[in-house]
This record gives structure tokens, C-alpha cells and sequence, in this order.
């Protein structure tokens, strides 16, 4: 008997199909996150990737949790963390630690681009946030407030407030971002 292989929902895909079956509009998900309605278009429609703020906030608001958001509902948990590297716009970041609804510290790994910034909108989400540099240079706004930091140097913030990261340098920079979500 041939095997039928089961079709995986991509990112987008299962966020829509949580936000529709919530019965909630694109505009209802905007104010619920409080991230654009076009960011959040662009992310159902798999045009960008989503940010680890946005994919947090996206959780929290659709109640399911981040490790279903991949579009396997039947995966069962891994006993280990899938190191898989994923792309949004300038930077890129590993989830080093393993997710779960009852887990509530992430642990990334964040590597951005030389001369880049976050593009298009801030970042925010419920909890808090420890940055630390392990190279190159980085620029942080939290709230009003921008830091300028280098290797061995951290921040921690309450990162409900609206954040940004860039880096001013001519080389990547490489950081340890810690996020704890009540």
C-alpha cells in the first residue's frame, strides 16, 4: 500500500488558519497584536518571515504554542531543539532552547547584518528581554532610550515597550537574546 504523504502547512498558512477559525479579521489580529495589518498580510501570505517578537506575540494572541505555529499540528515535541536558522529581513537568529506551553525562557542566537536595521516597524511583546553582544556592534532603542553596545556588554529591558535593533558596524554582529514570556 503506498504511503500518502501528509501536506505540511507553512508558517503563514497555519497562522492564518488559527486567526480564521478564532474568527478573527487581519484588523482584529492588528489591534489584538498591535503589529500593521500589511506586516501581518505579508506573514500569512509567506512573503516575510516573522520576526521572534511578532511569532511570540502571534502565540500569545492565537493561544497555541510557538512549536505548533510550523504548520505540524500531529509533531510530537522533539527532545532536542531543531537548529534551524531562519531569515527576517536584515537579520537572522537559532532558537537555541527548547519551546513549549509550559515553557516560558527562549534562548536565540541573532546574527545582523552589516549596516542594517530593523525595517518597517519596532518590536514589542509581553515580558522581558536580556540582549548580550558577543560581537560587533550594536545599536538598541527601548522606548525613547538607544544604546550603543560592543562585545561582552548586555541590556536588559521590559520588552513590552517598543524595541529596535541595528547595526551600525561594517561587520555582523552576533548576539545571545534571552526572552522570558509570563
Amino acid at each position: 500500500m503506498a504511503k500518502v504523504k501528509e501536506h505540511k502547512k507553512s508558517f503563514g498558512q497555519s497562522i492564518k488558519a488559527y486567526r480564521e477559525s478564532r474568527k478573527l479579521s487581519i484588523k482584529d489580529l492588528a489591534h489584538e497584536t498591535g503589529y500593521p495589518a500589511d506586516l501581518l498580510e505579508k506573514v500569512e501570505k509567506d512573503e516575510t518571515t516573522a520576526p521572534v517578537a511578532l511569532v511570540l506575540q502571534l502565540s500569545r494572541t492565537l493561544k497555541v504554542d510557538v512549536a505548533t505555529l510550523d504548520g505540524d499540528e500531529n509533531k510530537k515535541a522533539s527532545s532536542r531543539v531543531k537548529s534551524q536558522k531562519k531569515r527576517a529581513g536584515s537579520y537572522a537568529y537559532t532558537q537555541l532552547t527548547k519551546s513549549g506551553a509550559d515553557k516560558h525562557l527562549g534562548a536565540y542566537l541573532v546574527t545582523i547584518e552589516p549596516n542594517t536595521a530593523h525595517e518597517g516597524v519596532e518590536y514589542h511583546h509581553e515580558g522581558e528581554e536580556f540582549v548580550y553582544v558577543l560581537k560587533g556592534k550594536l545599536s538598541i532603542s527601548v522606548g525613547k532610550n538607544t544604546s550603543l553596545l560592543s562585545p561582552g556588554e548586555c541590556i536588559h529591558f521590559n520588552s513590552a515597550l517598543h524595541h529596535a535593533l541595528s547595526n551600525p558596524s561594517s561587520d555582523k554582529t552576533e548576539l545571545l537574546v534571552v526572552l522570558y514570556i509570563p
